[in-house]
């Protein structure tokens, strides 16, 4: 998968999970994936509809009443479910709210090995420099980044890695994402 379409993905909150309830086998209808994923129904539709836009969900025709459909996974989807799927296994449910901000899952992914912030940016192109930064310090705080200090180099430059929960996540997720 594509760093770019990984990011257009991990933009809405609820995408994830959403993906990950239903490879796991949760009904592809909106009560059943609402109850899996505590979503809210607002943040819900909104992701189905980011998901279908994407190419990764469908509406299944000719099936269910037509304004409670049923949804199905296209074969792009089937793949990224596999891989949303892996992130909940190796995830505890008070990731989740970390794990559903915009840049925690890309980020992660560009620390498959320790990295300086100037290489991280390099990898993601559309985050901003605050954006990055937050996103490193979020995760510092939850003990999924580990910033040390190559004092070898002048100036003094930091490196990040990715460590515990983080780097199990980055394991996961650095195969299945080819940075352009």
């Amino acid at each position: 998968m594509d760093i770019k379409l990984f990011v257009n993905i991990t933009s809405r909150a609820w995408a994830l999970p959403i993906l990950s309830s239903l490879h796991s086998g949760v009904a592809g209808r909106q009560a059943p994936l609402l109850a899996a994923t505590g979503a809210s129904r607002t943040a819900f539709a909104q992701s189905m509809d980011h998901l279908i836009d994407l190419g990764l969900l469908e509406r299944n025709p000719g099936h269910g009443h037509p304004l409670r459909p049923e949804f199905r996974l296209t074969p792009l989807g089937k793949t990224v479910a596999a891989l949303a799927d892996r992130i909940r296994d190796v995830a505890t449910e008070e990731d989740w709210p970390l794990l559903r901000r915009s840049w925690t899952l890309p980020v992660l992914t560009s620390l498959h090995r320790p990295s300086h912030f100037t290489e991280i940016k390099q990898q993601l192109p559309t985050i901003t420099d605050r954006a990055l930064s937050q996103s490193l310090k979020s995760m510092e705080a939850r003990d999924w980044v580990c910033r040390s200090v190559d004092s070898v180099a002048r100036p003094p430059r930091s490196i990040y890695s990715a460590v515990n929960t983080g780097g199990r996540i980055s394991q996961v997720i650095a195969p299945d994402v080819v940075f352009a």
